[in-house]
Formats: C-alpha cells, sequence, structure tokens
C-alpha cells in the first residue's frame, strides 16, 4: 500500500508544482570565452585549416565539464584497444565509414549521422572502414583519462608514466538511462517526424554529460520576437553541435549567429540565449552540457 501511494503521488507531483517558479537567480558577465571556446565555430574554417593534413585533431570546448574535438582519421586506421575508468565518451560520424567494436557488443559500421557512444570500465576499439578519411566529432567528460590494453603502446605522456594495473572488480556495460551504443540520424528523425517519438530526444545521459537531439522546422514556430533574450544557465555552458539545417542563435552580447551543419555554437554560463530552427526543411542540434537537467532561467518580467 506504501508503495502504491508513493507511485501515486511522484505521477502527481509534476501537476502539484508550478508551471514556473519566480526566484532570484545569480546573473553573471556575460559571453565571457576563453581559448579553445568561441561562439561559433564553423566546419568550413576547421576543414581549411588542416587541407592536405591526413589526420589531425581541432579541440573547441574543454571546459570544467565537457571537452570535445573535431578528429579526422585516414581510410586503415586502427585505434588501439582502450577504456576510460570512470566516464562516457561519445562520437557523431560527420562524414566516413568507422567500425566499432565495443566489448558486449556486436563489432558494426557507424556511417554520417551516427551517434556512437561506450560506457566506461569497458573495453572499445574502432577503424576507418571506408575508402575516404572518417570525420569525428569526439565528447568525454572534462580530464577523462584512458586506460590501454597491456599489448597494446599508449602515447606519452608529459608527468606521467604506464604501469601495469589491475581491477579489483570491473564494472562493463552499464548502458543504464536508456543510452544505447549506436543510433542513426535518420531513425531518430523518422521517429520525430511519425509521431512516433515526441520532443527532445535524450541520446546520451551520463550523471557528468548530456546530448539531446532537438529536430524541428522553423516554419512550425512562431514569428521571431525581437525582444525574446531566451535564457541562461547559471552553473554550466552549453554548446551545440548542428547536424542538420541551420540554427539561429541570439547570444547575448555576440549577436545574432546563424549556424550550419557540422558547426558548433558555445555559450557560457550567465549568458542569454534563444536557439531556433531557421532556414527552409528541417534542422537539427545537438546540445551537449555537463548536467544531465541543466536548468534554465528564463526572464520573469
Amino acid at each position: 500500500m506504501i508503495l502504491k501511494r508513493t507511485a501515486l503521488f511522484a505521477a502527481l507531483l509534476p501537476a502539484l508544482l508550478p508551471a514556473q517558479e519566480v526566484m532570484l537567480a545569480p546573473k553573471g558577465q556575460p559571453a565571457v570565452y576563453s581559448a579553445p571556446h568561441k561562439p561559433h565555430t564553423k566546419l568550413k574554417d576547421v576543414l581549411a585549416k588542416h587541407k592536405g593534413q591526413k589526420q589531425w585533431h581541432e579541440t573547441v570546448v574543454n571546459d570544467k565539464h565537457l571537452t570535445s574535438i573535431y578528429q579526422q582519421w585516414a581510410p586503415g586506421y586502427k585505434s588501439p584497444k582502450m577504456m576510460h575508468p570512470d566516464t562516457r565518451e561519445w562520437w557523431v560520424v560527420l562524414e566516413g565509414e568507422v567500425r566499432f567494436t565495443i566489448e558486449t557488443q556486436a563489432p558494426f559500421v557507424a556511417r554520417k549521422g551516427s551517434m556512437v557512444q561506450v560506457p566506461f570500465q569497458t573495453w572499445f576499439q574502432f577503424e576507418v572502414s571506408g575508402p575516404q578519411p572518417a570525420l569525428l566529432f569526439d565528447t568525454n567528460v572534462a580530464g577523462a583519462r584512458t586506460l590501454y590494453d597491456v599489448n597494446e603502446k599508449p602515447p606519452a605522456m608529459p608527468g606521467f608514466e604506464w604501469m601495469q594495473t589491475k581491477f579489483n572488480t570491473r564494472v562493463l556495460g552499464q548502458w543504464k538511462h536508456n543510452n544505447k551504443p549506436y543510433v542513426t540520424f535518420e531513425e531518430v528523425a523518422a521517429g520525430l517526424e511519425s509521431g512516433k517519438l515526441r520532443g527532445t530526444q535524450r541520446i546520451v545521459q551520463d550523471d557528468r554529460g548530456t546530448a539531446n537531439f532537438i529536430y524541428g522546422y522553423n516554419s512550425k514556430l512562431p514569428p521571431v520576437d525581437p525582444k525574446n533574450k531566451g535564457h541562461y544557465h547559471p552553473e554550466g555552458a552549453e554548446y551545440w553541435l548542428i547536424m542538420k539545417g541551420q540554427i539561429r542563435y541570439p547570444i547575448e552580447k555576440v549577436g545574432v549567429v546563424i549556424a550550419e551543419e557540422g558547426d558548433v555554437v558555445y555559450v557560457p554560463p550567465f549568458t542569454w540565449h534563444a536557439p531556433r530552427w531557421w532556414g527552409e526543411g528541417a534542422s537539427c542540434r545537438l546540445a551537449m552540457n555537463g548536467f544531465p537537467d541543466i536548468a534554465h532561467m528564463f526572464d520573469a518580467h
């Protein structure tokens, strides 16, 4: 009986709370950017910077919560066998084909638009399987460490030495929260188009990071309200990888940014922003931040 009453109370709780509670929230200095962060990183500029290079890395986010890196790997590249002791890593394939081998999962090939992840303490390896270079957008929790199989040669790390160790008890394959090793852009978009899925779709959820698939049409939104400041976040930044079409961002002290597919938009804490789908046809952004349910503070006036 007690369990039934508890479940009933949990179900009724959202209806009992005020729709919008008014409170006092801190509003620090907005639009404070430190390298490598920029309001708008254009993929075409990153590609131009590395033109002629077969393999390269470009870090675009490295704050106190998350790190995100554009990575290009040459055809035939095969990563070492590795794992992270305490963090979840995820990738978006922007170009090419990549074969992932993840412990507890059957190997699979991820192509453009694929979103792949691996939980902590789980061995994984990937290989560029197609004839073209593979371009990935790679994200992990800030400060993440990597462990390597004893038969691999790990990279040099100034200030560190590599030594053989063992887990007392290894916890592997902790997906939880409906996380999946592999999901394609097409299947999530199709679910939203058909009505089988509704609203923002969470692709990655971790205690220290999240990625949300936000898909829709500018034509289905009300006209732009120039007075709408949107919201800000008091404890962390938020950023987006544009996965399709265009996204419009009015950002406090920055102005209006129109981002294209493959671009990254980054907004620091305390900074008003109001993203919306833009242009013709469908648009999609993958929103990332360091909190599963980040607080959104809206103007109460």
